[in-house]
């Protein structure tokens, strides 16, 4: 719960979390059931578990359906932990009826009070107890080339490295009024980032991001001594996946995990990737009533990178951002097709830009020639 939601919440409300929350931690026991839902009640609230690998189960898809790309009971769960997980009664009930569960009452020693603070508190801690789905959000891909072949103490310098780029490259977009709450998770050799916000505002924000990010990682690299400093891969896609807290101890961490069509697109984008490479995934985009591809949107989120213009890069502020995707024989952008191990392709787009300082003109991403 963040701090200013809980400094909103009544001291009667606080305690009737604690209270709530310690019935949560025994019904999850370690991870072996996750909280679905929950509705509110005057005298208490009522909460539906399942065992962790009940939706797996749920969700499967039978022989008959085989082509289908989802079944109804994945549609149906999706809506279900695809937003706020409280339901009024008859709806929940419905739910509990269509899943064949028996709904858990929790029940505070103190009225509970009917306070939207309180309720978007409980939101926020049945989730953590769950797992949420998300339709659209853009994702983050960097990964470390040649991550193997350096000696630990390399590798660990090298993640470090990455790491305080994207804190720098934070706090650099905080100084020009982008404030971008970001989320990661290591793959070991890089990390997947996402923005908290859920928003065509938050995607745009996060390709900002990682144009600074790799930008750091550069001029890092440019006065580094010895293999400290990583050359990475980059990508950036916008797709659905399920996002998770996995357990630390006997409780569920504060920090999340995410998977789904986001991070294997990605994944599968940097499979064939080159260091130092930037790609940009194919998607689409819904604004309002109207649906565009990646081209369109990313001349849209690109041209409002002039923002970028006085950040401070090696410490001297940016003058100009210049973007460009690589092209194909005939001018247009090139699209290009990864095939992954599996045979199944994937589409992309060869990302170049440069920033301009006082101190000159820095080129980033790869070039690709039109014959490549």
């Amino acid at each position: 719960m963040s701090e200013s939601l809980s400094e909103s919440l009544s001291l009667a409300g606080r305690q009737n979390l604690k209270v709530i929350e310690e019935t949560l931690r025994k019904q999850w026991r370690l991870g072996q059931n996750i909280a679905l839902c929950w509705s509110f009640n005057s005298r208490g609230i009522l909460v539906l578990f399942v065992p962790h690998y009940f939706l797996g189960s749920y969700c499967a898809v039978d022989s008959i359906n085989a082509q289908q790309k989802l079944s109804d009971n994945e549609i149906f769960v999706r809506q279900l932990i695809g937003g706020s997980r409280e339901y009024d009664r008859d709806a929940f009930f419905a739910i509990a009826e269509r899943l064949a569960v028996a709904p858990t009452f929790i029940r505070p020693d103190n009225p509970i009070q009917d306070e939207p603070a309180f309720h978007a508190g409980l939101d926020n801690l049945i989730q953590r107890y769950g797992l949420s789905f998300v339709e659209r959000r853009a994702v983050l891909l960097f990964d470390i080339a040649g991550f193997s072949l350096y000696t630990p103490f390399e590798q660990a310098s090298q993640l470090n490295s990455l790491s305080y780029s994207m804190n720098s490259a934070y706090t650099k977009l905080q100084s020009v009024g982008i404030d971008v709450p970001f989320r990661r998770t290591t793959t070991g050799d890089g990390y997947y980032v996402w923005h908290r916000d859920q928003s065509e505002q938050a995607n745009r924000e996060l390709l900002y991001f990682l144009l600074l990010i790799v930008a750091d990682n550069a001029a890092a690299r440019a006065v580094a001594h010895g293999n400290t400093v990583p050359r990475i891969r980059a990508a950036y896609h916008i797709g659905a996946h399920y996002e998770l807290y996995q357990a630390e101890g006997v409780n569920p961490t504060v920090f999340s995990y995410i998977v789904g069509d986001a991070t294997i697109e990605l994944a599968r984008m940097l499979d064939r990737a080159l260091p130092e490479q930037v790609l940009i995934g194919e998607f689409s985009s819904v604004q309002g009533e109207e649906t565009v591809g990646t081209l369109t949107w990313l001349e849209q989120a690109l041209s409002g990178a002039k923002a970028l213009q006085g950040v401070k890069l090696a410490g001297q502020e940016i003058r100009d951002v210049d973007f460009g995707l690589s092209s194909d024989e005939r001018g247009s952008p090139r699209r290009l097709t990864i095939q992954d191990k599996h045979g199944l392709q994937h589409y992309a787009y060869n990302l170049e830009y440069a920033l301009t300082t006082k101190g000159g003109r820095q080129e980033l991403g790869v070039h690709l020639p039109v014959d490549a």
